[in-house]
């Protein structure tokens, strides 16, 4: 489970939007980036990571008031192919769209060619220098993602780095650059190894002998040709997740053109791991941080251990149940150990999942699947993303090309399943955390078992790496990629410095709403000294406290029970409400369901508790975080007490079977 870009996108970042017009003490700060998972062909919603954070500063004043002119140098060499000159393209003025062309095979035993797009932005006022930037996945297009072409994304990239043209192209196989295409993998949101692993051979064969030219090492020789195509000697690598492996790759394979490295989510270059078996033991220690200061104590009292006792009894049986649809009709959902660890592992990139997520991992425990189920199918469902946002194709052939396996590269793919199971067997106990044997089939071993041969063994080039400066960014609630491993890289470089934001998830610059991380990077990019630590910025919603035992009382509810009901289920339904986009309607865990607005949602007989309905509007209200509500809801169902309520700031008051209540 490593990386890529984006965020739970449309959902997130109006809410963003509003919170961030809280009275800001940031004449320039701000930032943004990533995310996948093992692809699950729910690798990420990938491309607009950046929301509505670039138009917010736009309108700070923290930019100049004109471009500088541009030349674009390019130089040829041998199998590259550049335009002399770029085309003006997208809506922002100054930006530049050209072609490189690069081999499909470097060797020149397997004809063919890649064409891959760039787009150059101009620096404003004294030129610093250039820098990349570095999506993740892989199978993220960075052009794609980063979106030079808008005015306000663009603004938001200045400020972050100020005085250096920004280049962002698509890697091979991405986005406008011969995306790779594998529609049943794209398009799967299956938790059964064997299904996933059809769809990964039957991706293979739709590539083709192709397959064997998309490993990172060839990503990073790209790389360099599309340096040299704009005559830049030395240039500055921003990476994110995924990103910053390939950042590390290249500066092994070219270390005299690096002038210095931003690692956001850090993905150190030897892995991932063919077990995920970094990510299994830093999972309970980074969810126990996450509810530090008592942040869960109306959910849970031990949401890690809550994650590790229900996953592990969902791999040795798994729950089958029929959730709820918003037009009223029920569909049959099932949820393993691997479907839970891909939803827990999802909420560092999804704030409203992780404001639900340890209560319906605690009602999982205690009996009542409904809450954590209907999760799984929203989220899993979400994931479903473009081929041009992050391709799985793409995904797949750079992962199980990279490697490292238990095999070797030209091991049958008849003979793997034993050697793995060797493998994972053979591991010195606690080397999964507190996880089974079972759940080192989410890593990538397991991922890539159908993979022709050769399948890994693509190695990078052996360094040495540049003595150059280096930040590394990391999230406290970052469980695909752990601040473990961004220490590790670190430790690797004299001038390598390590800012950790807690409570945030993956893509710290995209996801850290105290604007501390993005301030550090602008300051550093400077030249001066990035800060030493940030605090823990609030969440964007509450988190959802305790769910409601699963089975109708056998009495309705008193007023007072009934007002308590009401804010749990309103709790849970902005917490929801963040996690869809504008439009899209969800069912309640019993009935009823919630239409999405950019500002709100309505509830129509929404239900998380039996025989318990909320009607009504829901708006936003004020500035700040978490998130402030108002509006009025009609209470109704044979379980509770009926009347109106009005919500506000917090606040619930009004009648109830005729008795005035609050809280």
């Amino acid at each position: 489970m490593i990386d890529s870009i984006g965020s739970r996108t449309t959902r997130y970042a109006a809410a963003l939007a509003l919170a961030l017009l809280i009275p800001l003490a940031v004449t320039a700060t701000s930032s943004a980036r990533p995310r996948p998972a093992k692809v699950r062909a729910a690798t990420p919603p990938a491309a607009r990571i950046f929301s509505r954070l670039p138009f917010l500063l736009a309108n700070r004043g923290v930019h100049g008031n004109r471009f500088l002119p541009f030349a674009n140098t390019a130089t040829g060499i041998a199998g590259v192919q550049a335009a002399p000159a770029g085309t003006p393209c997208g809506n922002t003025p100054g930006l530049l769209c050209s072609t490189v062309v690069v081999p499909l095979d470097r060797t020149g035993v397997v004809p063919g060619t890649v064409s891959l797009h760039v787009e150059t932005l101009p620096a404003f006022g004294v030129a610093r220098g250039t820098i990349f930037l570095i999506a993740g996945g892989p199978g993220q297009g960075s052009a794609h993602v980063f979106g030079l072409g808008s005015p306000a994304d663009a603004s938001f990239y200045r400020y972050l780095f100020p005085g250096y043209t920004l280049v962002a192209y698509d890697d091979r196989g991405t986005g406008d650059s011969g995306v790779l295409r594998c529609p049943a993998l794209q398009s799967s949101t299956t938790f059964d190894v064997d299904v996933e692993g059809q769809q990964v051979a039957a991706c293979a064969a739709g590539i083709g002998t192709a397959r064997d030219f998309y490993s990172t090492h060839e990503h990073a020789e790209d790389l360099e040709a599309v340096r040299l195509s704009l005559g830049a000697d030395k240039v500055a690598l921003w990476g994110t997740s995924y990103g910053t492996k390939l950042a590390m790759a290249y500066a092994l394979a070219h270390p005299d053109h690096v002038e210095r490295l931003l690692l956001d989510s850090v993905v150190p270059p030897e892995l991932p791991d063919p077990y995920d078996a970094n990510v299994l033991r830093a999972l309970p220690a980074t969810l126990a941080a996450y509810c530090a200061g008592g942040l869960c104590s109306s959910a849970t009292s031990d949401f890690a251990g809550d994650v590790v006792n229900v996953a592990n009894q969902l791999a040795a049986k798994p729950v089958q149940i029929k959730i709820l649809q918003p037009n009223g009709s029920r569909k049959v959902q099932t949820v393993n150990g691997d479907a839970l660890l891909f939803v827990t592992v999802d909420a560092d990139l999804n704030p409203g999942l992780a404001a639900e997520l340890p209560a319906a991992v605690h009602a999982a425990r205690q009996g009542n699947y409904q809450p954590l189920l209907r999760l799984v199918d929203l989220d899993t469902q979400g994931s479903i993303v473009p081929d041009e946002d992050l391709s799985s194709g793409l995904y797949a052939a750079t992962t199980c090309r990279d490697g490292s396996f238990p095999w070797q590269p030209s091991t049958p793919i008849a003979d793997r399943k034993a050697i793995l199971a060797a493998a994972v067997k053979a591991l010195p106990p606690g080397s999964l955390g507190p996880f089974g044997a079972w759940a080192a089939a989410d890593g990538t071993a397991g991922f890539c078992l159908q993979w022709p041969s050769p399948s890994g063994g693509a190695a990078l080039e052996a360094g040495p790496l540049p003595d150059v400066p280096v930040l590394a960014v990391s999230g406290g609630f970052d469980m695909r990629t752990p601040t473990a491993g961004a220490t590790d890289v670190v430790s690797r470089f004299r001038q390598g410095r390590l800012l950790v934001v807690p409570g945030i998830g993956h893509s710290v610059l995209g996801a850290d709403v105290s604007f501390c991380s993005q301030q550090a990077v602008h300051n550093w990019m400077l030249g001066g000294q990035p800060t030493a630590s940030c605090a823990r910025p609030n969440p964007i919603v509450g988190l959802v406290p305790t769910f409601p035992s699963g089975t109708a009382p056998k009495t309705p509810a008193t007023p007072s029970r009934t007002v308590a009901l009401t804010a749990q289920a309103l709790r849970d339904a902005e917490a929801i409400w963040l996690m869809t986009a504008s439009g899209q309607q969800v069912a309640g865990v019993f009935g009823g369901k919630l239409q999405a607005s950019a500002r709100g949602f309505t509830l129509v007989r929404y239900s998380v508790s039996p025989g318990v309905q909320l009607s009504g509007k829901i708006r936003i209200t004020g500035t700040g975080l978490p998130l402030k509500f108002e509006g009025v809801v009609t209470v109704g169902g044979a379980s509770a007490a009926n009347g109106i309520l009005g919500v506000s700031a917090g606040k619930i008051g009004g009648t109830l079977d005729g008795t005035i209540v609050g809280r």
